[in-house]
């Protein structure tokens, strides 16, 4: 489908707007070509005076034919007819700017409701500088194109059809002649134009890999700096940059001919009105005064069609980006938001895992796993990386789907279930939580409505974060900067454990939530999960077995399947794979690891 029909599809609510802007587009046209008219009107009443076609033939009738007073007249038509045309140009500006404005801010943020709803598997496959090139510049770009471009096609088209009308009215045989250019110049701009289309694709692109690599830079600027790799990463934007040049440069060859084409084409119907015209005039085939007004015409309608130039270029560019951008708005969402209700306050938070088996690929991540976690209970998994343990909340948290088998909460499965009800249900600190650029109390209370700065003061004391909060500059009201940047590793957990305190769900979950902190801070989490965690189910991930060892159950996962399962003395006991790590963290040795001689 062209994307300017994606477009109208997507506008159904802004139809009416788009008819009267181009009412308004049509009408100011129509007042913008009667000037030139009145121009050989004038001529025609000062040449022939009380025998003008005006006197003749319309006024003739009210007993006006005195020169002077056709004059009169003809200056207030004048200023009624530039009134008018000034009018509908005002109506115009107004109706299409604001509807560019009213649709590119609905397209974005359609968009970006779309984007969070894409499974991560999605993801995994874009680079974000793409996306944001998408939702930021590609639209952007067909908001200009509306502003502007819109009304210039348009104009052009009525432009066309009312001089053409008028030329055929008072000189049908002038009028072939000196409109035979026109064809030819459209005809020349749609050629132009399919050359342009794959150019303007490939610009497009080139934009969005710039925009990818700018982002990976900045958000990696740390470890450019560590590695004195700046002159390497400059390079690779120059690189990038370099390929959106060429992308434009091939473009612009292409577009910088249809200007002097169209001039070219301009010429050969202006000097065949002025010369032929000038001809029939001298041999009385043609009114001085028709002669004037098919002169200043031939002028008026071909003269603005050098501006299809501009406005090819701007169409071209403006497609490219609208067909990413519904591209992107039409992308399939797999995993449906849509499911049965259920109130999470409710909510126990058992949780069955039947036979689930997952695969990122052709290689399986998960298989066959089979395991139950009772309400209010605290398990643990551990294992190497990539044994499947994070998988496991993915798709609890429906990030993926599973390939196999079915996932319960409170004997309900989670696939039949409303995604946000769902997602409300669980509490989730990661690694690597992120954080607003906002205040602390912003980030504490991220997502709630109506909590009060006594409940987000409750929720940092149980994350043991008060301490470092209250040191800050502005205390809770700190901006800490773009994803916590002005907090250490350990603070952004601390309030990313205090938001999850906050929410306050039947079901906690921290992968790798320790991984990064010092020992300090490891303590300080563990103790507020020891307090949190009473009566919430509460699932952790963890490398580090001292956070664990208090766990309800432990499981020990390698290449996607459970090896063992129990508590930390049990497991110890059974001497196998969570010992063997155990020993290792702690520097315990067996009794029968020999010591060397």
């Amino acid at each position: 489908m062209h994307p300017l029909k994606k477009l109208f599809s997507y506008a159904g609510a802004y139809r009416r707007d788009f008819r009267f802007a181009t009412l308004y587009s049509i009408v100011n046209k129509f007042f913008d070509i009667l000037p030139e008219v009145l121009i050989g009107v004038a001529v025609d009443i000062v040449v022939n005076g009380d025998k003008s076609f005006l006197a003749k033939q319309v006024l003739g009738g009210f007993g006006i034919t005195d020169t002077w007073h056709q004059l009169i007249l003809l200056g207030v038509l004048n200023v009624m007819i530039w009134g008018g045309e000034s009018f509908f140009e005002y109506l115009l500006s107004v109706k299409w700017r604001n509807l560019a404005q009213n649709l590119q801010h609905d397209l974005r943020l359609d968009t970006y409701r779309h984007v969070q709803k894409l499974e991560m598997a999605y993801f995994e496959n874009q680079r974000t500088g793409n996306l944001m090139s998408i939702l930021n510049e590609d639209i952007n770009q067909m908001e200009r194109f509306l502003n502007g471009g819109a009304n210039q096609i348009i104009q052009v088209v009525c432009s066309s059809i009312m001089v053409s009308a008028v030329f055929f009215a008072l000189q049908p045989s002038l009028a072939l002649i000196s409109l035979l250019p026109v064809p030819a110049i459209l005809i020349g701009a749609f050629w132009f134009q399919k050359r342009l289309a794959p150019r303007y694709a490939e610009v497009r692109v080139a934009a969005g890999d710039v925009s990818a690599r700018l982002n990976n830079n900045l958000l990696g600027l740390a470890t450019i700096k560590a590695f004195a790799t700046e002159g390497f990463e400059a390079r690779h934007i120059e690189e990038a940059s370099d390929g959106y040049r060429k992308a434009n440069a091939r473009a612009i060859r292409v577009s910088s001919a249809i200007t002097p084409v169209i001039r070219m084409a301009i010429l050969a119907g202006f000097t065949a009105t002025l010369v032929y015209g000038g001809w029939l005039t001298l041999h009385g085939e043609l009114a001085v005064g028709a002669y004037s007004v098919l002169v200043f015409l031939t002028q008026r309608l071909l003269w603005p069609l050098t501006g299809l130039a501009e406005v090819a270029d701007m169409y071209q560019r403006s497609m490219a980006a609208i067909d990413r951008a519904m591209d992107l708005l039409n992308t399939p969402i797999n995993i449906p938001y849509e499911g049965r209700h259920f109130p999470v306050e409710a909510a126990k938070g058992e949780l069955r895992f039947e036979q689930v088996g997952f695969s990122y690929g052709e290689t399986p991540t998960l298989t066959e796993i089979d395991l139950q976690i009772p309400a209010g209970k605290t398990v643990a998994f551990v294992g190497s990386t990539g044994s499947g343990k994070s998988t496991l909340v993915k798709l609890l948290l429906r990030f993926y789907t599973a390939n196999a088998g079915q996932i319960l909460l409170d004997g309900q499965r989670i696939d039949e279930l409303n995604l946000q009800d769902l997602r409300r249900a669980i509490g989730y600190v990661a690694q690597d939580s992120f954080l607003t650029d906002g205040t602390v109390a912003d980030n504490i209370g991220y997502g709630m409505d109506d909590v009060s700065d006594a409940d987000i003061a409750a929720a940092a004391r149980a994350a043991e974060a008060t301490e470092f909060i209250e040191k800050l500059p502005l205390g809770f009201a700190t901006r800490i900067g773009e994803r916590g940047q002005k907090l250490s590793g350990g603070q952004r957990q601390r309030l990313a454990l205090a938001r999850a305190i906050l929410k306050n769900p039947p079901i906690l979950i921290l992968d790798e939530a320790t991984s990064a902190v010092d020992n300090e801070t490891e303590a300080a989490i563990q103790r507020s999960l020891d307090v949190v965690s009473r009566n919430r189910t509460t699932i952790v991930i963890a490398h580090r077995l001292s956070t664990i060892r208090q766990a309800d159950c432990i499981y020990v996962m390698e290449n996607g399947r459970i090896t063992e399962s129990g508590r930390h003395e049990a497991l110890l006991a059974q001497n196998g794979a969570y010992a063997a790590l155990w020993r290792l963290q702690t520097g315990e040795r067996s009794a029968n690891t020999a010591i060397p001689a």
